[in-house]
């Protein structure tokens, strides 16, 4: 079995499973895996670094093994496509068949046959006796794809060890928009799926109260229950009763649309204050479920939450490293100079930002250097209208405070900040801890600082 075969067959599964080809760092993964190069080898043929390769990888085998229904890895690889072809080609094929299907792939005989295996098998006989995966209930019709995915290995782990060793029943996903939240959130779910008998992603909008909320996960979840009842007036259990019944993952993107806009973070909308109950069900009362919720905003039952001893935890995605937001700047045209780094840090390694920055510079015709000099920041007008989005649901304190926190270049003492006699001291205190909640300040001991696009983009208005 020559490599152009294995990349064909594995290309076949991996289009089988997610829809799409292999692309060239998954080709690259393969032929270094071919020839028992380690990933640190390919990683240097391709120029990124050895964490992103690794990330693709796992997520490669993840493919693979869900198509063949067996483990695979790095270091089976070899034997799992030499045993895959002689499934395909073993004495069970018949002459007959054109077709000899492995998982949801079918293999033309004729034009798979290695030459020294030859057509005469008997007829009427299992082409496969590959083992299939069990089968799970997902409904990810609403989870975007994937695209571009940078390295956040040790975000991955924590969420991985979470949900599936310390089996955490709540856990929230918070950061500034850009930032890659739902990107991490897909990686995670395409990686831990097979872990659940249930996997829904749904993202929130306005037309999701509670009572169709749970109508729509009992609806899945029920699927499979032997009911007793008409047709036309199913028996459902409530919701808690199914997430104890079965291992589920849920998924809530944009959870930050349960909440005003114009107050404080996390207050809710009138219509959606059911959630609150929920949400406390699903940490209090026993079960072995997991829900995931993403969003600029998190409820603030959660963020009352401190002790890592509780089922709730939180995360606040920071911005990417040097080496995988590099990455970024040079998917987007921006050749690698002494400015990167300093680009990357001004811009905080944001993937949104970087990445509408690096376009600006392009279609400018410039370069780092010369666009950005000294401190400049660059606001494109894709990037102003994202952060528009999230500046229109402050309240007015918090505007106010941001307009206070603008007109300083350096961390800000908070014993200076409370000697502004222009809003009152309770409502300061409140805003600033708003405002770090939604993650447009940041506070290092008790000195408070917006980030330099936050600040220009203050500025601007």
């Amino acid at each position: 079995m020559n490599l152009k075969e294995v990349v064909k067959l594995a290309d076949d599964l991996v289009f089988a499973k997610t829809g799409k080809h292999l692309n060239d760092l998954q080709e690259k993964i393969l032929h270094g895996t071919w020839e028992d190069e380690d990933y640190k080898e390919i990683a240097k043929d391709v120029n990124l670094s050895e964490a992103r390769v690794r990330e693709v990888g796992m997520e490669l085998w993840q493919s693979l093994s869900q198509e063949l229904g067996e483990k695979v890895s790095k270091s089976n690889f070899r034997a799992s496509m030499e045993r895959l072809q002689i499934s395909i080609f073993s004495k069970n094929f018949a002459p007959q068949q054109d077709c000899v299907q492995i998982s949801c792939v079918n293999y033309c005989g004729e034009a798979r046959n290695p030459p020294n295996i030859p057509n005469s098998h008997p007829p009427n006989q299992e082409t496969s006796n590959t083992k299939q995966p069990q089968t799970s209930h997902q409904d990810l019709s609403e989870m975007p794809e994937l695209g571009d995915f940078f390295d956040r290995t040790l975000e991955l782990q924590t969420l991985t060890t979470w949900i599936l060793q310390q089996h955490c029943r709540l856990i929230t996903l918070t950061g500034i928009s850009g930032i890659g939240k739902t990107s991490l959130a897909v990686q995670l779910v395409q990686q831990i799926k097979d872990e659940f008998e249930y996997v829904i992603w749904c993202s929130i909008n306005a037309s999701h109260t509670l009572d169709e909320f749970q109508h729509k996960l009992i609806q899945l979840l029920s699927q499979s229950e032997n009911l007793d009842s008409s047709p036309t007036n199913p028996k459902r259990l409530p919701l808690i009763k199914y997430l104890q019944k079965y291992r589920c993952l849920v998924v809530l993107d944009d959870v930050h649309n349960l909440f005003c806009s114009g107050e404080l973070a996390g207050k809710y909308k009138p219509k959606y204050e059911e959630y609150r109950s929920l949400f406390k069900q699903i940490e209090k009362l026993s079960h072995q479920s997991c829900f995931l919720l993403i969003g600029w905003e998190q409820p603030r039952e959660v963020t009352q939450v401190k002790s890592q001893n509780t089922v709730i935890r939180s995360l606040q995605l920071k911005g990417l490293d040097i080496a995988a937001a590099g990455e970024i700047l040079r998917d987007n045209g921006l050749a690698e100079s002494d400015n990167s780094e300093t680009l990357i840090h001004r811009y905080q390694g944001n993937p949104l930002w970087l990445k509408s920055v690096a376009n600006l510079i392009q279609d400018l015709g410039g370069g780092v250097t010369e666009l950005l000099p000294n401190d400049t920041i660059l606001l494109p007008e894709d990037l102003k209208d994202v952060l528009h989005q999230q500046f229109d649901r402050l309240s007015e304190l918090e505007k106010q405070v941001l307009s206070l926190l603008a007109k300083e270049s350096q961390p800000i003492d908070r014993a200076k900040l409370l000697e502004n006699d222009t809003i009152p001291l309770p409502d300061l205190l409140n805003a600033l801890q708003s405002l770090s909640r939604r993650c447009w300040i940041e506070q290092k001991a008790n000195f408070y600082t917006l980030p330099p696009v936050l600040r220009q983009y203050i500025k601007t208005r």
